[in-house]
């Protein structure tokens, strides 16, 4: 069995706030549902049967004191059970984690709140659990209260607050809890833009202290711009341990990597989806369709993953139903986040398609787009504003990460410049 050990770790490596050796955690999924008192009474004569999920697998590492470490991974990767972990909720299987400091975990909304009570009540309910006393609640009340910008509510019941404001009334308590170190779980999320950037900036004055910030997300941009360093986790295991864009751009890789193998396995049966839409489509008014997109790198092979900077060709294939038809295609490229970041049209162009051809290609030498995920848009048409014989919204995800100086860069396409 594993435990959590408060500030065992000897003198000469007090600079080490966090260390996890070889942390193993099985959970045992059963197979039948129970839902009913009924049920739990007959299953308890029953043999029940099991699926075990091992969360982690003889996990590794240490955290700095001081240090801002990122966690991310896709869902199910073990990111969560690992913060659990190391406050203590759960205990590992094998391994052992030693802890050198007071732990603020803060791992999911609404733990040790009650709804019935008001604001104020919850403040100092929730900052007792964190260990402070009556008196140093009173000393920081109106600064937890400011930093919330719940002034105005403070005296409500919690019941009657939205996630946003529960979430801004809990951070709040935790950073004034003073603890060496604070655990967040994916709770950045919740909260809106303004908040999210003032409460990353209250985590920067903890490292400025000494303190140590752990922090599980799937936002790499927050991982690039705060997190000292980060770790990747899959199926349960450390991929990789490192510098925070590093470890970022490899998350990005594999997510994906995991897409254009699922676009290969589904390929097949998209091709017989596509032929049964043709043969519909001739009975009714459509005289061309768009087949499939393709994205190639230099070499000609097929990826859903590039870099900024790299060259693409976007190869549009079509079938054409009714010959000697004019025709047209447009490509746009949107933030998954929301918004088009470019779009261009064959008809803006002045470039006239061949219909003879099964394929037409929109060239980049270089791709502008910063690192993220994008989805895009492909139609064709007459001319701009008649006649649209196909639209596929939303048809690919093309994922972009980024190396060197253009990795710091923010917002969704690099220009070209230079600083005079």
């Amino acid at each position: 069995m594993s435990k959590v050990e408060k500030n065992p770790i000897k003198k000469n490596s007090d600079e080490i706030a966090i260390s996890v050796k070889g942390v193993s955690k099985t959970f045992r999924i059963p197979h039948e549902k129970i839902s009913s008192v009924k049920g739990a009474v007959l299953g308890a004569f029953k043999n029940k049967s099991y699926e075990e999920f091992k969360a982690l697998d003889d996990v590794s590492f240490e955290v700095k004191k001081g240090e801002f470490f990122g966690i991310i991974g896709r869902n199910g990767s073990g990111k969560s059970t690992l913060l659990k972990v190391l406050a203590g909720i759960y205990q590992a299987d094998k391994g052992k984690v030693e802890i050198n400091g007071m732990i603020s975990p803060f791992l999911e909304l609404g733990i040790g709140f009650n709804p019935e009570l008001s604001g104020r009540d919850n403040v100092y309910l929730n900052a007792t659990v964190l260990g402070m006393t009556k008196k140093q609640i009173d000393e920081k009340f109106d600064s937890i209260v400011k930093f919330s910008e719940l002034e105005r509510f403070i005296d409500q019941k919690l019941k009657n607050y939205s996630s946003g404001m529960s979430v801004r009334l809990a951070f709040s308590v935790s950073i004034h809890a003073n603890r060496d170190i604070l655990l967040m779980d994916e709770v950045l999320a919740v909260g809106d833009s303004n908040f999210q950037s003032k409460c990353l900036t209250e985590f920067n004055k903890y490292r400025d202290v000494g303190r140590t910030v752990v922090i599980v997300t799937h936002d790499t941009s927050v991982v690039e711009r705060y997190c000292d360093r980060a770790m990747l986790l899959r199926n349960g295991k450390i991929v990789e341990i490192g510098k925070a864009d590093k470890v970022s751009n490899k998350y990005v890789f594999d997510n994906m990597s995991d897409e254009e193998k699922r676009f290969a396995e589904e390929s097949s049966e998209e091709s017989n989806k596509k032929n049964t839409i043709l043969e519909k489509a001739k009975d009714v008014y459509k005289k061309a369709e768009i087949l499939d997109v393709k994205f190639l790198d230099k070499e000609g092979k097929s990826k859903n993953s590039f870099k900024t900077g790299d060259s693409i060709d976007v190869k549009i294939f079509f079938k054409v139903i009714e010959e000697n038809i004019i025709l047209n295609f447009g490509f746009g490229v949107h933030s998954v986040e929301g918004g088009q970041v470019f779009g261009y049209t064959t008809d803006a162009d002045k470039f006239k398609v061949n219909t003879n051809k099964n394929f037409v290609i929109l060239q980049f030498e270089s791709i502008p787009l910063l690192k993220g995920d994008y989805f895009i848009n492909v139609s064709c048409f007459r001319s701009v504003g008649e006649i649209c014989y196909d639209f596929k919204p939303k048809y690919r995800k093309l994922g972009i990460f980024s190396k060197g100086k253009t990795n710091n860069y923010v917002g969704l396409v690099n220009i070209k410049h230079e600083w005079l």
